[in-house]
C-alpha cells in the first residue's frame, strides 16, 4: 500500500509539472459551455486572476460570461439555441443547472443578468419535438428537473435580472418569473399557453405569476394561453421596465451596474429578507428583517460605507465580514461555565 501511494503521488506530481493554466486575454473573461468527448464535465479550468476557477459543464446551449473591469461582479447567464428558438431541452437544463451551481460558489458574483443571444427571442419554452419522444414517466422527471432548476435559479443569494428581447413563452417565461427583476423590449411577447396544449405550467408558473400579477389576471393568462406585450407587460406589473425594442439588455445592465455599485452582503440580506419575509407572518418577518440587519453590523462594508459618507466619496466595498468575536462571548461567558459543568 505504501509503495502504491508513492507511485501515485509521483504521476500526480508529474502531471502538474507538464500541465499549464489556460491564460485568458481578453477583456471580458468568458467560460464557453460546450460538450467535450474528451474531458469529463468536471474538468478544473483554471481563468485569470480576476476569476473563479469553474468547472467545464456539459451543454452546448448556454454561456457563462463574466464581465471585467468596472464591471467586475456582474455575470450573464447567456442562451444560445438558434435552431430551437432556445427551447428548453435536456442538454440546455444540464447547461442551466451546472451554471446556477457555478455562480452559487462564486463569492466575487454579484449580480446576474439572464439573456439570449438568439435575434428576437428570449426562450421558446420546452422542447416539444424532444418532449414528442418521451414516455410520461420521462415527462415527469423532466418537469421536476425544470421546476426544481428555476427554483434553484430564484434561491440564488444574488439579484438576478432576466433580460427578454422577443418571445418568452412557458417555461421561458416561467424561468424570467424565477428571476427578480424582469426587462422586456417594446415587441416582446410573454405568456403561458400551456393550456392549450392539455397541459398546466409546471415549472412554477401557477405559482409565481399570481404572486406577481395578482390572482385574476394570473387566471385569466393561463385559463386563455394569451400572448400579452411588452407594454401590457408593464402596466399589470409582470416586468418592472418595458423599453424601445432592442434596448432592453442596455437598461439592464445599467440596474446591473447600480446594484454592483452596493453593499454586496446588503444586497443579499435584503434579497433574503424580502422573499422570506413574504411567506410568514408580519411578527416573524419583523424578526428575520432584525437577524438579516444584525449581520450586517459587522462587516467591513458598513463601516467603509460611514467613511466613505464622512469623506463625500464613493464607498469600496469589499463583500468581507469582520470575525465576530463579540457573539463568542455570548456563547458560553466565564461566569456561566461552573453552573454548565455542575449539570452534566
Amino acid at each position: 500500500m505504501v509503495a502504491f501511494r508513492i507511485f501515485a503521488m509521483a504521476v500526480s506530481h508529474q502531471c502538474m509539472k507538464k500541465w499549464k493554466p489556460h491564460q485568458v486575454n481578453q477583456p471580458s473573461v468568458s467560460l464557453i459551455i460546450s460538450r467535450s468527448s474528451t474531458f469529463s464535465s468536471r474538468t478544473w479550468q483554471y481563468q485569470s486572476v480576476r476569476t473563479l476557477i469553474l468547472e467545464s459543464v456539459s451543454s452546448e446551449s448556454v454561456r457563462l460570461n463574466r464581465l471585467s473591469g468596472s464591471n467586475s461582479g456582474i455575470v450573464e447567464v447567456r442562451l444560445e439555441r438558434p435552431g430551437a428558438k432556445n427551447a428548453i431541452g435536456k442538454d440546455m437544463l444540464r447547461g442551466l443547472q451546472e451554471t446556477f451551481e457555478a455562480i452559487e460558489r462564486d463569492p466575487s458574483a454579484n449580480v446576474v443578468m439572464i439573456c439570449s443571444s438568439v435575434p428576437r427571442v428570449f426562450c421558446a419554452g420546452a422542447d416539444l419535438k424532444e418532449r414528442k419522444t418521451m414516455n410520461p414517466s420521462e415527462v415527469h422527471s423532466f418537469v421536476n428537473s425544470l421546476r426544481s432548476t428555476f427554483s434553484a435559479l430564484e434561491a440564488l443569494r444574488l439579484p438576478t435580472i432576466a433580460v427578454i428581447e422577443g418571445a418568452a413563452l412557458g417555461g421561458g417565461l416561467e424561468m424570467a418569473l424565477s428571476c427578480d427583476l424582469r426587462i422586456c423590449g417594446e415587441e416582446a411577447i410573454l405568456g403561458l399557453p400551456e393550456t392549450g396544449l392539455a397541459i398546466i405550467p409546471g415549472a412554477g408558473g401557477t405559482q409565481r405569476l399570481p404572486r406577481l400579477v395578482g390572482k385574476g389576471v394570473a387566471k385569466e393568462l393561463i385559463f386563455t394561453g394569451r400572448r400579452i406585450c411588452g407594454r401590457d407587460a408593464m402596466s399589470m406589473g409582470l416586468v418592472n421596465y418595458c423599453v424601445p425594442t432592442g434596448e432592453a439588455h442596455q437598461k439592464g445592465l445599467e440596474i446591473a451596474q447600480d446594484i454592483n455599485q452596493k453593499g454586496p452582503i446588503a444586497i443579499r440580506m435584503a434579497k433574503r429578507a424580502i422573499n422570506e419575509g413574504l411567506e410568514i407572518d408580519m411578527a416573524s418577518a419583523l424578526e428575520l428583517e432584525e437577524d438579516c440587519y444584525e449581520q450586517l453590523l459587522n462587516t467591513k462594508d458598513r463601516l467603509e460605507g460611514l467613511a466613505a459618507f464622512a469623506e463625500k466619496r464613493k464607498p469600496r466595498y469589499t463583500g468581507i465580514r469582520k470575525k465576530r468575536a463579540w457573539k463568542a462571548q455570548l456563547v458560553a461567558p466565564k461566569q456561566l461555565l461552573p453552573a454548565v459543568c455542575s449539570q452534566r
